[in-house]
């Protein structure tokens, strides 16, 4: 039998089988999250959480929590108020992603052409050559308009890149992988968030009918698969990753592909943003975090401060929200707006991040 700090070095060292087995050893919650009684219960010092709810009250913040072996740790806000995901629903395309391309529905090899995928006034054909795979990891070399807001503005020249070479965040690669998933599983991405990951999961807020399809039509066909999810919602898509993909003993997502989506592909150096992240199928990794709790870590990243980061190694999930009004998202969306709220930037939340796993009490 390992005991707790056992696994955790395990972990560290990155022995197969032992996440999984930590993962599994602690139950998921149920139609209710459970709190831990204390702070130190929890495995943190409460006057170091104090410290972190202190940083807070300067932030535009509306709500944290923290998830450590399955049972809250620590909240902040309101964990239950819906609000829109921006960019880190890309990273739960991923997670869906995993049950199809197992099982060989989708095959990260097929390119544009052979999925016909085209706009109305045409893809190059070296645009046509891309791999789902490398729209995957914002590397397709497509640079036609997006269809949402968000892209980076400096798009290098059509057709200059080869597909797979070069990162370049565009949401024309992430639309356009909301499209290939809806055209090889005949399922809307709405749909398979509900049967594939919200009911399974049993979460408490979920809502398909708030999903929606947004975007600008006159620049592309592909329109951006939009999420309003709730903080607590979040931390059980957080929780499922970091039990390899598992719930209550049910496979929810492939471990492999829990693994192999995670796993650096593009080089912090090759992503920008200050050399802090590197980049996998549609979730980012902290690569400049080497101590152990970090070690196999990822997150999901959306505009404004939606993150949920995962912590594998001490069974930890952190999620934050910068809630702004589904008005205002649904205004971003169709071009009604170009005000831009005060945002939480992902080095602000790591900063955030780090002052919780320094609490930790082992």
């Amino acid at each position: 039998m390992y005991t707790r700090r056992a696994v955790t070095q395990l972990l560290a060292l990155g022995l197969p089988g032992i996440a999984l087995a930590q993962g599994t050893a602690n139950k998921s919650p149920g139609a209710e999250w459970e709190r831990a009684t204390s702070a130190e219960a929890a495995g943190f010092r409460s006057a170091d959480l104090e410290a972190v709810e202190a940083r807070l009250f300067a932030m535009p913040t509306t709500a944290l929590m923290v998830v450590s072996s399955g049972k809250i740790a620590y909240s902040y806000g309101d964990i239950a108020q819906v609000s829109y995901l921006a960019s880190a629903r890309k990273s739960v395309l991923s997670m869906l992603f995993g049950k199809y391309v197992a099982n060989g529905t989708i095959n990260l090899d097929r390119t544009m052409a052979e999925l016909g995928i085209d706009e109305s006034d045409g893809l190059l054909p070296i645009e046509k050559t891309a791999r789902i795979r490398d729209l995957l990891i914002a590397s397709s070399g497509v640079y036609h308009p997006a269809g949402s807001p968000g892209d980076d503005p400096n798009s290098p020249p059509r057709g200059s890149k080869q597909p797979g070479a070069f990162f370049h965040y565009n949401n024309w690669d992430f639309n356009v992988l909301g499209a290939v998933f809806e055209k090889l599983t005949g399922k809307t991405v709405f749909k398979a968030l509900d049967e594939d990951l919200a009911r399974p999961l049993g979460m408490q807020d979920f809502q398909l009918s708030r999903q929606r399809m947004l975007g600008f039509e006159s620049q592309s066909c592909y329109l951006a698969y939009h999420l309003f999810l709730s903080g607590r919602d979040m931390a059980r898509l957080g929780l499922l990753m970091v039990r390899g993909g598992s719930w209550n003993g049910q496979q929810i997502i492939p471990a492999d592909w829990v693994k192999e989506s995670t796993k650096p592909r593009v080089a912090a150096a090759n992503v920008g943003r200050g050399g802090e992240l590197a980049y996998g199928y549609l979730w980012w990794i902290p690569a400049t975090r080497t101590s152990a709790p970090w070690a196999g870590s990822f997150m999901a990243s959306g505009a404004f401060g939606q993150f949920i980061l995962v912590l594998p190694t001490i069974d930890t999930v952190i999620v934050h929200r910068r809630a702004v009004t589904e008005e205002y998202a649904l205004a971003r969306n169709l071009g009604k707006t170009k005000y831009e709220p005060v945002r939480i930037q992902g080095s602000d939340f790591l900063k955030i991040a780090d002052m919780i796993v320094a609490a930790r009490t082992s």
